[in-house]
């Protein structure tokens, strides 16, 4: 199957299946967001949901967690994974948007790649998810399925990132993020993925090859 025709059939179908994807973790504001994407990294959604009101609540803006300690801000998430390194790049982070970026949430991959524990994929997020850029996220879920489908062959995220930003047209690139991710999360699972109940089995590389 060309590499063409596989990426137009899949997307067709997750255009059919699932024509508004969002992200499942909650938050109100982009600074909220932000703080929720940092700590998804290597994490459930559905935990950080768990601590996220209370820490929203406790520290609402950019200057309100700027002003605590790790210390403080690890008592409200210490459930999530790496809650140290986490609680500390939380309150580096916040103290970089109120000295540099008037406590704004910046726009640009450069600028949002500067703040503490924000790497490249939690940026995409950012652009995507607040800015609505043609931005193309590469967690594991997404990594994982754009490889075994064969929509990419790549060894890193950024390999895949290319891939996929070069063959998705620029209106589809926010949608297609969530789909790979959500598609990840329930259906091509790690471990075991549901193979028989996968709607897009018959465009799949790894299925056709078992």
């Amino acid at each position: 199957m060309k590499i063409t025709d596989r990426y137009e059939a899949i997307i067709k179908y997750f255009k059919q299946a699932n024509p508004s994807p969002t992200t499942e973790l909650h938050f109100n504001n982009p600074f909220e967001t932000l703080v929720a994407v940092l700590l998804s990294a290597q994490c459930t959604d559905k935990r950080v949901n768990m601590v996220t009101p209370a820490l929203f609540k406790a520290y609402p803006t950019p200057q309100a967690m700027a002003a605590a300690t790790g210390d403080e801000l690890l008592q409200y998430i210490g459930s999530v994974s790496y809650p140290n390194s986490k609680a500390r790049h939380l309150q580096a982070m916040s103290a970089m948007l109120v000295e540099d970026f008037d406590g704004q949430v910046p726009s640009t991959m450069e600028e949002l790649m500067r703040l503490p524990g924000v790497g490249r994929k939690t940026a995409n997020v950012i652009m995507g998810v607040v800015f609505h850029k043609a931005a193309i996220a590469v967690d594991t879920h997404v990594f994982r399925v754009s490889n075994r489908t064969g929509l990419a062959n790549g060894k890193t995220p950024l390999e895949v990132e290319k891939t996929l930003t070069r063959h998705i047209a620029v209106e589809d690139r926010y949608n297609a993020h969530h789909w790979l991710l959500l598609h990840g999360r329930y259906v091509c699972k790690a471990l075991k993925p549901d193979c028989l109940n996968c709607g897009i089995n018959q465009f799949c590389k790894y299925y056709n090859k078992k």
